[in-house]
């Protein structure tokens, strides 16, 4: 026999020409000798000759090989294959064959139906057609809007073919746009770009129809509306000429048009209490994403339908700007829109300590705006009072924890708010107060704040827990510290029950703008209510 190897599928063999016992797969595996025998007998059979010569004329050719198996019809059985004498797991590998005739190349050419396959047919599966999410230049309004809507364009503009003025596009924004009315005239001049003081249906139907601004959400269109061209965030001189229109058209403002230097401080407040906010960055930059996650919208569309100002408590509310405005006004003594440290200690009746307020024009937890060393600014200031009488929010939270974490980890230890509790703790003997040990101090905050690890505080800690404020008043507020230790649980329950939504910010705005309406009805009247205003005005509430 000639020297080569060659490598055989076992299933085509039938056991019965081999005449051989059934062995084991050990056996096969232990004895080389049994194996060769096997493999002797197996080449003399007819049709592995046949496989063979078949093989060595494919190679001879040309033709490539096939390692398929030739047809064995020993059996009498034609096409179906021969049953292994090998036990599964132990089948030694496939002998090559010839590529005519052999039953697997005949399996593989033919469909299992036409072999009597035990397997089922597999259909192809159906590709499902995801229909586009995403549009570049955003969703187009299904056909029905479109036309309701230009049906409702032409009956806007069928009275002025010329066009619209700015008086008369204030229907247009609300109906059409459903954006707040006092952005009618940026919407205005975001279309009349050649300021011909018209806008034409064609050229408001390009911008908005067009644009498919129809089926945008109302946070984007505001924000599309205000923002510059080709810039991916708003600033707040973007938001200047609609607080202009709502200073000019708002019925609950109207008694500011003869002092336009309020109507600038008013639109100014109201800006920079939105930034503070909103604009959980602090870069000046308002994203549409922070615009979306934050009440401001919600804000703009209830100032748009309420005619009384001051029920707008988010942002608008015009006696909230009075007593930030009256605040600084009263800190600022040479009235030169600039306050120092001196001026800031006498915040809240002497409230703050001298390290805290070192920490604020370190500006540790925010740059001033103030190019001025060692001077704060109103927008400055605005935040600061914002953060000192509203401890519950989160960019109070976040400022004030700056200022306690001297060395900017992370973390507040216990011996960064023992530092700061030392001159809470002198102010007290100064006073003749029985003085409470940091030590017993240190088990109260604790127990407050419930933090992760007791050796020392994250801000996670703080926002996860209602009382993180009233932890800052005990560190550097006296007069808020001790309201806190002689509270009243009843009245505080009480009042939240009245109005829940109302924060402490609202509550302190409400009782403060009291005391200086009433300061301004005479003197009198002003020390009669100072023992109640003492009481309330730092209740911790």
């Amino acid at each position: 026999m000639m020297d080569m190897e060659i490598v055989g599928d076992v299933t085509s063999l039938d056991p019965e020409l081999l005449q051989l016992p059934e062995v084991s797969p050990s056996a096969l595996r232990t004895s080389f000798q049994f194996a060769e025998e096997l493999f002797s007998q197996w080449l003399s059979l007819p049709d592995t000759g046949r496989l063979v010569k078949s093989l060595i004329h494919d190679a001879k050719v040309g033709s490539p090989l096939n390692a398929s198996c030739n047809s064995c019809t020993s059996n009498g059985t034609g096409g179906s294959p021969l049953p292994s004498i090998f036990p599964a797991g132990s089948v030694p590998p496939l002998s090559p064959r010839s590529s005519s005739g052999s039953p697997r190349t005949m399996k593989q050419r033919s469909s299992p139906s036409s072999l009597g396959s035990p397997l089922k047919l597999v259909s192809e599966p159906v590709r499902e057609v995801i229909p586009q999410f995403y549009f570049q230049n955003g969703r187009p309004p299904p056909n029905d809007l479109r036309e309701q809507c230009l049906s409702r364009i032409n009956d806007l503009f069928s009275e002025s073919m010329d066009g619209l003025q700015v008086h008369e596009f204030k229907s247009l924004t609300k109906e059409i746009c459903k954006l707040p009315s006092f952005f009618s005239t940026t919407l205005f001049k975001k279309i009349n770009t050649t300021c011909t003081g018209t806008v034409t249906r064609d050229a408001f139907i390009k911008y908005w129809v067009d644009n498919n601004m129809l089926t945008d959400d109302i946070g984007t269109k505001i924000y599309e509306v205000l923002k510059q061209p080709d810039c991916k965030y708003l600033t707040q001189a973007d938001f200047k000429p609609i607080l202009r229109e709502l200073l000019a058209t708002h019925p609950g403002l109207e008694f500011l048009q003869s002092t336009p230097e309020f109507q600038e401080r008013y639109a100014e407040t109201v800006i920079y209490r939105i930034f503070y906010y909103i604009n959980r960055s602090g870069n000046g930059h308002l994203t549409l994403r922070e615009l979306k996650r934050g009440n401001l919208i919600s804000a703009m569309q209830h100032a748009d339908e309420e005619e009384d100002i001051n029920k707008v408590l988010r942002y608008f509310s015009y006696e909230h700007f009075y007593v930030i405005y009256c605040k600084f006004w009263e800190l600022d003594t040479d009235h030169d829109f600039l306050i120092d440290k001196e001026n800031l200690i006498r915040y809240g009746n002497h409230a703050l300590t001298y390290r805290i307020v070192d920490r604020i024009f370190s500006q540790v937890p925010r740059k001033f705006i103030s190019k001025i060393e060692g001077k704060m600014g109103y927008e400055d200031f605005v935040y600061f009072m914002l953060a000192e009488e509203d401890k519950s929010s989160e960019p109070s939270l976040e400022y004030w924890f700056k200022c306690i974490d001297l060395d900017g980890n992370g973390v507040l230890t216990r011996n960064e708010m023992q530092f700061f509790y030392e001159e809470q703790l002198h102010r007290m003997e100064c006073m003749g107060q029985e003085p409470v040990l940091f030590e017993d101090i240190l088990c109260q905050l604790v127990d407050m704040i419930s933090p992760e690890r007791e050796d020392y505080i994250t801000l996670r800690d703080f926002k996860g827990c209602k009382l993180s404020g009233h932890v800052f008043n005990i560190l550097f507020n006296l007069n808020k510290f001790m309201a806190f230790e002689t509270r009243d649980p009843f009245l505080i329950r009480q009042q939240e029950r009245e109005d829940p939504t109302l924060t402490e910010w609202d509550r302190f705005a409400h009782r403060e703008y009291i005391r200086l309406s009433m300061e301004e009805d005479g003197e009198d009247a002003s020390n009669g209510s100072a023992e109640v205003w003492d009481e309330s005005l730092e209740a911790p509430f």
